[in-house]
């Protein structure tokens, strides 16, 4: 299997003021575009070259940094342009919204301790949300391109909604200001598409 850059079901200009359309462009184009082609050069002639990014993260080897930069710098920007959209809800929707009240007693309980998981995720990292084996949804932020998929790292579930924190993210728009972006990020995200997956997933 060679995997192709995914493609953004909305335009790089569309999440403005929240994302700004350079960042978006080059994010995309640029970044993601650079890890789908590295995890292509890593995969090549080897017995993963048949398999879906899911079972390469569930099953590779954790000292390869070439498919672990790769293959979770690839797997986490597709979720992260499905999870966006320029027409969110701005509050959770259907099943994942009782679980979230069930979980964290609010929403704005939820929104709070994910922004601190995004805004203490030290250096480049993510902050996700994830579905585990037994249908918990449960809170966690991991370093570089790491995920939860990976063996022993985070939550140890499926994630479902994913905050990228690396500074190639944000930083045209808000320099320094991590928590500007954190906070922008709840009105772009897309709960229809999250909600979709806590249901296939739990």
């Amino acid at each position: 299997m060679t995997f192709t850059l995914p493609k953004i079901p909305y335009s790089y200009d569309s999440l403005s003021p929240y994302i700004d359309a350079k960042t978006m462009e080059i994010h995309h184009s640029k970044h993601h575009n650079a890890y789908t082609t590295n995890l292509n050069k890593a995969i090549e002639g080897t017995s993963l070259e048949n398999k879906s990014i899911e079972e390469i993260l569930k099953g590779f080897d954790m000292s390869n940094a070439a498919l672990r930069n790769n293959g979770g710098g690839y797997y986490n920007h597709k979720l992260f342009w499905e999870i966006l959209t320029p027409k969110s809800s701005k509050n959770p929707v259907g099943a994942i919204e009782e679980k979230i009240n069930l979980t964290f007693g609010s929403f704005e309980n939820f929104k709070e301790k994910f922004s601190q998981a995004a805004a203490t995720q030290f250096g480049s990292g993510w902050a996700w949300l994830c579905v585990k084996s037994n249908g918990d949804i449960a809170i966690c932020a991991t370093p570089n391109q790491d995920n939860p998929l990976m063996p022993n790292i985070g939550c140890g579930g499926t994630p479902i909604l994913g905050l990228d924190v690396w500074e190639h993210a944000y930083y045209l728009n808000y320099q320094n200001r991590r928590p500007d972006y954190i906070n922008a990020f709840f009105n772009i995200i897309n709960w229809e598409k999250v909600n979709e997956l806590y249901q296939a997933n739990s």
